[in-house]
């Protein structure tokens, strides 16, 4: 799924790690945040509105605001404050 054309030069040469999102197989690097791995996948509807149920995606990219909520492990964490590790099962989030 990703080519790596949406990488930073130097990242592809870590380790590779993979989970799951929305039950879809997911490759990253390790040391990648989820939200940074989900978007060089090209994924970047990462939870529905509460309000509306339009799609979000990642905002801040440094954990102020709420957008890239998603549920990791059963737990609701902002993606981009989470790094990713091997078998991860995520799932998109809800609220708020």
């Amino acid at each position: 799924m990703n080519d790596g054309s949406r990488r930073l030069p130097g990242t592809a040469e870590r380790p590779p790690v993979a989970f799951t999102f929305a039950g879809q197989r997911v490759e990253a690097r390790q040391g990648d945040s989820l939200a940074m791995a989900l978007w060089a996948a090209g994924i970047a509807d990462v939870r529905r509105s509460s309000r509306d149920g339009s799609p979000r995606g990642v905002l801040c990219n440094m954990g102020i605001c709420y957008d890239c909520l998603v549920v990791v492990d059963g737990v609701t964490l902002r993606s981009c404050m989470v790094v990713v590790q091997d078998g991860m099962r995520v799932e998109r989030g809800g609220k708020p």
